[in-house]
């Protein structure tokens, strides 16, 4: 009887840390941004938008997020981050552009969050938004090329909420600018075991000029 409950113990301590390592294996990284309004912990989905990750916990490990603003507030549509300091002066990232990662079966739902790029679908480098809604016209389609979802707001949707609420204006070329600046005070990673970094790609080499014909 007593060799049967050993043996019991033991096959249930295993299957415990089976458990624990199978959980700690699909721990997904997590990013804490601490705003003036709050804090938003973001996880990232590297399974599914590795370079998209990679790009991100990189700015924010380089501590580029750190004092920025956020630039572009629509309630009802989306945040906006990344790239401007409270005077909307720019911040390079010194980062190279990425290539889109929307294909990847992730939507652009509420509380989601994707790269924000210009018209070329591969320019995104550090500007990214929070979804404050679902907004399928952002997904890949026939017809669009999409922004790429690479996360998702698990805690402090109401300090989001509170962000796409605040009054805004138009500040020269800029919309949709807080008339009072909230910041991204630090941008951390929570928990660095649960990430491993990309091989950073290698510089093209340099090109040979030609030789102009005499």
């Amino acid at each position: 009887m007593v060799i049967r409950k050993v043996t019991r113990l033991a096959a249930s301590l295993f299957l415990s840390c089976c458990v624990f390592l199978t959980q700690a294996q699909a721990e997904n990284p997590q990013v804490l941004l601490h705003t003036d309004l709050g804090d938003i912990v973001i996880e990232l989905y590297a399974d599914k938008a590795p370079v998209t990750v990679d790009n991100f916990i990189k700015n924010t490990n380089n501590y580029h997020y750190d004092g920025l603003i956020f630039h572009r507030v629509i309630r009802g549509f989306m945040i906006q981050t990344g790239g401007h300091t409270f005077d909307l002066s720019y911040r390079e990232s010194g980062r190279p552009s990425i290539v889109n990662e929307a294909g990847s079966g992730l939507k652009n739902t509420r509380g989601t969050v994707a790269m924000a790029r210009t018209a070329d679908p591969d320019s995104a480098q550090a500007q990214f938004f929070i979804n404050h809604r679902n907004n399928k016209s952002l997904n890949r389609s026939q017809s669009s090329a999409g922004y790429a979802v690479f996360g998702a707001v698990i805690s402090g949707m109401q300090v989001v909420d509170k962000i796409a609420a605040v009054d805004v204006e138009t500040v020269g070329d800029y919309q949709n600018v807080p008339v009072e600046p909230v910041r991204i005070l630090t941008a951390r990673l929570l928990n660095p075991a649960a990430w491993q970094a990309l091989p950073e790609p290698k510089p093209e080499p340099p090109r040979n000029m030609p030789v102009p014909i005499k």
